[in-house]
């Protein structure tokens, strides 16, 4: 009997040990060490010969099938990787594995599936378009019936439709194409439809139909889904703004303590951040294009020289409910993409900042987290409750600033009049947006466990009476004292300051009775100049 140490590889490289020889080898368990599978002490099968395989560091007398095996009979569950179905624990990304359950309400948008219900539904829209146009007689106006068919192609369109596509795919290797077929192969039963089934598609390059999809994706999915989430996170942000308007607590600049604010001004400034980001999100002007393959209507214009296409175009891209770009190559240009990603990624941003304060107010004692019976806070330390819900929305909110920041850098640049790395890139918005949509709604089930601490808040204020030098001195300036900043230097910096030496302090200023009265009448907790106000008024312009 012998004993080897195998590793395999992330290239599928396997190292022979040095008493790897031999006609048996056992191991007892598969660990990972700098990125390889450690096997020791439970049986291989019998190798019948070494085994070299791409960016080799060694070889080992088991084949890589026999050595697979033993790794799945380590964990006594046989894996075949080319049985796995996809499901929430197969999936390769978190998005449509972990949180599927989080970020599903993107799927009827953003999936493959949804690519191909919008180019099902621009292709169906367009014909119907055709047969108003009077110079395309071949073409005539559809009767009732054959419209409600084609209108019902859009309505009832599903899943079992999608999986015909896709297997019309697989003959095509073309997936615009493969839904004109799709199409056709609704359509030729109708009488009335079939006699113009060569119609679908007319005058359209790919791209017609594949910047109008992604176009109608993108709107939907954002006003369906993340506008409404951003604004229950926002709303949730006010009412917290609201409701701790006078609640003051002590400002840390540079991370040492600052002039006094409330926790509601300083909520109510991401409250105001995240709601102007918003509105640009929403404002942005989502275009399309229909100009045929390199933006001239050069197919259109040969085979009906007297209709107007670029008025049709524009009215056809309009009813979709988008905007119309008349100056194009074969692609839409993508530059409104940029722009809406460029607008998630300033809203990202400062939630990220929020998520990071919050994580940080959480630390220092300002908010406590309010958890359900059962949840664990930390593996090994029963004490803590850890801000999970921040952490991972600051992470997630990184991985869509990644994804978005790719996006508005790389669509906007096409070589010449097309080239095809856009096609790829533009299937992954989805990616932006989950992470995205998973960021924000983790933030508010954060939000949702937050408990003001109030008796932290006091407790720093009242242990930082130095924050009073900086009135007290402004004070001085306006009665003339000389060299205010400098006295109050000397009375503060390192050293303990007290109500009671600021109190000697103001007695001692030759300054009038009344505003050495008023000094007297500060303390940390009412020093916050109109900070509630501030919010109050940010409040009301909300909900106006």
């Amino acid at each position: 009997m012998s004993y080897a140490f195998c590793a395999i590889m992330e290239f599928g490289s396997c190292i022979r040990a040095p008493n790897g020889s031999g006609p048996t080898s056992y191991v007892t368990r598969a660990s990972s060490v700098h990125g390889q599978f450690i096997l020791s002490q439970n049986r291989i099968s019998k190798a019948s010969a070494y085994v070299t395989l791409p960016h080799k560091v060694g070889t080992c007398k088991a084949t890589l099938k026999e050595a697979s095996n033993s790794i799945e009979s380590v964990g006594k569950v046989k894996v075949q990787p080319s049985e796995i179905e996809l499901s929430s624990l197969t999936a390769i990304s978190p998005l449509d594995g972990r949180y599927w359950n989080k970020v599903k309400d993107l799927s009827r948008y953003l999936s493959e599936y949804g690519l191909i219900y919008y180019r099902t539904l621009v292709e169906i829209k367009w014909l119907l378009k055709l047969s108003q146009i009077p110079e395309v007689f071949e073409v005539p106006k559809f009767s009732n019936e054959a419209e409600a068919k084609l209108q019902g192609l859009i309505d009832e369109f599903n899943e079992a439709d999608a999986i015909q596509v896709k297997n019309i795919e697989k003959i095509t290797n073309h997936d615009v194409k493969a839904v004109e077929y799709f199409l056709k192969t609704k359509c030729q039963e109708d009488p009335e439809i079939a006699k113009v089934l060569e119609f679908f598609h007319f005058g359209c390059t790919s791209e017609d139909i594949n910047n109008l999809a992604h176009g109608l994706m993108l709107k939907e999915a954002v006003n369906y889904v993340i506008l409404p989430i951003m604004d229950d996170l926002i709303n949730s942000i006010y009412s917290m703004a609201d409701a701790n308007a006078h609640v003051p607590m002590l400002s840390r600049t540079h991370g040492q303590p600052a002039s006094p604010t409330t926790l509601g001004k300083e909520m109510i400034i991401f409250a105001e951040r995240l709601s102007r980001e918003r509105r640009d999100v929403s404002q942005v002007e989502i275009l399309g294009k229909f100009a045929g393959a390199v933006g001239n209507y050069n197919a259109h214009v040969a085979a009906y020289p007297d209709v107007i296409w670029p008025r049709v175009a524009e009215q056809f891209v309009n009813s979709l409910g988008l905007s119309f770009n008349p100056h194009v190559t074969q692609i839409e240009s993508h530059d409104y993409m940029a722009k809406l990603f460029h607008s998630f990624i300033r809203f990202n941003n400062i939630l990220l900042d929020f998520d990071r304060d919050i994580w940080g107010y959480i630390s220092v004692g300002y908010f406590k987290q309010v958890t359900k019976a059962g949840e664990i806070g930390s593996s090994t330390m029963p004490h803590k409750v850890n801000p999970i819900d921040f952490e991972n929305s600051e992470g997630n909110l990184g991985i869509a600033n990644a994804v978005f920041d790719h996006l508005s850098m790389k669509l906007p640049i096409s070589r010449w009049q097309r080239d095809l790395t856009d096609s790829t890139v533009l299937r992954n918005i989805g990616v932006g947006l989950g992470y995205s949509l998973l960021a924000y709604k983790s933030a508010l089930v954060g939000i949702g466990k937050l408990q003001v601490n109030e008796v932290a808040l006091n407790k720093d204020l009242d242990n930082s009476w130095e924050v009073l030098a900086e009135p007290i001195q402004t004070v001085m300036r306006r009665y003339g004292v000389e060299e205010p900043y400098e006295k109050l230097k000397e009375l503060t910096r390192g050293r303990a300051v007290t109500k009671e030496s600021i109190t000697d302090f103001i007695n001692g200023l030759e300054i009038p009775l009344e505003a050495k009265t008023e000094l007297l009448k500060l303390t940390p907790h009412n020093y916050v100049g109109v900070a509630a106000q501030l919010v109050k008024d940010a409040v009301i312009r909300h909900h106006e």
